[in-house]
């Protein structure tokens, strides 16, 4: 299940940013990969919608989401947490 998350997540950032696949990095920022404040939404959605989870962030306070979104891993891991939460329900 795990790859399966990562490789959903990797390629809806893959769409936003215009890249291929494999051209996302674990390591590397939205930023890095020149995805601005609107294609940051855009892949929130994406992944909801891709996963049936509700993403806890808040746009317009992105620093004080609980949603981690420092990096590709950390994306992947706090949708990894909230598919392992919803199982759970």
């Amino acid at each position: 299940m795990t790859e399966n998350v990562r490789d959903k997540v990797i390629k809806i950032i893959a769409e936003q940013a215009v890249l291929e696949v494999g051209d996302v990095k674990m390591d590397a920022s939205l930023e890095d990969l020149g995805i601005d404040s609107l294609g940051l939404v855009e892949s929130i959605f994406a992944i909801e919608e891709a996963f049936d989870i509700q993403v806890p962030f808040n746009a317009n306070e992105p620093e004080q989401s609980d949603f981690d979104i420092s990096s590709v891993a950390a994306i992947v891991g706090a949708v990894e947490g909230l598919v392992a939460e919803q199982k759970g329900d």
